[in-house]
Formats: structure tokens, sequence, C-alpha cells
């Protein structure tokens, strides 16, 4: 069993009502009702994992490019030149 880390909350007093039923019920404690709602929340908020395809396409396109090695010609400006439009 994992540590437990003690947290005081706030409910309404219908909320106690529902949270007493519940734990009645299940025959656990009301913590354990609260944890088990913050589980149940957070499994509802999962990330998506990230679809990496458009970078594995875009990493394949580069090395093609690489491949190819330098393009035929130089280039007929230099970097200056581009200071001066």
């Amino acid at each position: 069993m994992t540590a437990k880390v003690r947290k005081q909350i706030y409910i309404g007093s219908d909320q106690e009502a529902r949270l007493k039923q519940l734990a009645r019920q299940k025959g656990v404690s009301e913590a354990e009702i609260i944890r088990q709602a913050i589980d149940l929340h957070a499994r509802s908020f999962r990330q998506p994992q990230p679809d990496l395809s458009a970078w594995e396409e875009e990493r394949a396109f580069i090395s093609h490019l690489i491949e190819q090695g330098p393009v035929p010609g130089r280039r007929t400006w230099q970097r200056e030149d581009l200071y001066e439009r």
C-alpha cells in the first residue's frame, strides 16, 4: 500500500450525505470513496499519445535532401546583399 497524505477538504452538506451513503453501500471508508473519485476523474483526462508520423515524414524528407548532396551551381548573391534591399 502506498503512503497516504492527509488532505482537508470542504464539501457541501448534500455531498456529505451522498458520500456517507456511498461509503455505507460499498462498505468502504469515505476517504476511499474520495480516492476512487479522484482516480476516476483523472482517467477521463488522460493525455492522448502524440502522433509522430508527421515528424517522421519530415525527417525522411530532410534525409533525402541531404543524400542528394549540394545543389549544383552557386548562389549569385552575397549575404550582405540581403541587407541592402
